[in-house]
This record gives C-alpha cells, sequence and structure tokens, in this order.
C-alpha cells in the first residue's frame, strides 16, 4: 500500500476496522446520492501529474466508468475527491491537500473522523484553496459541480 507523491514514494498506514467501516459508510452514501449522475471510486488512484498518484477514500467522477478502462483518472475528470482523516489527519490537511489544489482538483472534503466535521475545500489557486468551510454534524453537503442531491453530514458517521 503505496502512494506517488511529488516523485516519492509514500508507504500508507494499515487501514483500521474504524477506516474501514467509515470507508464503507461513505461508499454507501455516495453510491446511493449519484447513481446516475457520476462515477463512483473508493480508494482507487487518481493520477495528478507525472509525479502525483494519491489513492483518495472516494471519488466523484465524469461519467461514464468505462472511459477509466485503460487510464486512471485525471484532474478534468474529478468532481470530488474526499478523504477519511484520522490517524493522517496531517497529512491529508497537508502534502495531499496541497497536491489536490496545485493539479486543479475543484473540490475535496476531509472528513474528520475525530470530530464528526468536514472540510470542504473549493476554488483551488496554486497550492491552497481559497475557500475552506468546516461543516458539523447538523450540516448538510452538496458537491458544488453536481448541484441537487445532498448528503447530511450525519450520514456519513454512526
Amino acid at each position: 500500500r503505496v502512494e506517488l507523491f511529488d516523485g516519492q514514494i509514500v508507504v500508507k498506514p494499515r487501514i483500521s476496522p474504524r477506516h474501514a467501516v467509515f470507508t464503507d459508510t461513505l461508499a454507501r452514501t455516495l453510491i446511493q446520492t449519484f447513481a446516475g449522475r457520476a462515477s463512483v471510486r473508493i480508494k482507487c488512484p487518481v493520477v495528478l501529474d507525472d509525479f502525483s498518484e494519491p489513492d483518495p477514500d472516494g471519488a466523484l467522477l465524469r461519467p461514464p466508468r468505462e472511459r477509466y478502462r485503460d487510464a486512471h483518472p485525471r484532474p478534468d475528470d474529478v468532481f470530488l475527491l474526499i478523504e477519511l482523516s484520522d490517524a493522517t489527519l496531517a497529512a491529508d490537511r497537508g502534502v495531499k491537500l496541497e497536491l489536490y489544489a496545485r493539479a486543479g482538483v475543484r473540490e475535496v472534503w476531509i472528513v474528520d473522523l475525530a470530530t464528526n466535521t468536514v472540510l470542504v475545500h473549493r476554488d483551488p489557486a496554486g497550492a491552497a484553496y481559497r475557500s475552506v468551510v468546516r461543516v458539523d454534524a447538523s450540516g448538510v453537503l452538496e458537491v458544488e459541480a453536481l448541484p441537487g442531491p445532498t448528503i447530511p453530514v450525519s450520514a456519513l458517521f454512526f
């Protein structure tokens, strides 16, 4: 289990049982909410450039899914990337978020499993995002590029 960040191979931490259950919940929620509107991928690579290929916990991609049969998605294919963060919060909010912004990924959610909140990052500019909003467990999430369907933050937690 490795990822590529700026040409460096980074060993990913083992997936805890808790993280695995949250990943299952995320997958179910995304599929139920966006079926027919986006391709849903869980823990699959996204090629940001020739030197970076992270594996976000979740992704909503431009359909149809068959377009990814011969190549992993690139930033222009991405509506949303999601990182579920517990032990990886520092890296997700640091190096990974910077890579996503530099590549022009339009929206990234960092789901903080310790605080039951979601940090919604939009409008990439250089190595950062111009808009960062914290949404607590009573809030609702909407993907900017896919208006209409919403996800209650509470649906991501149990």
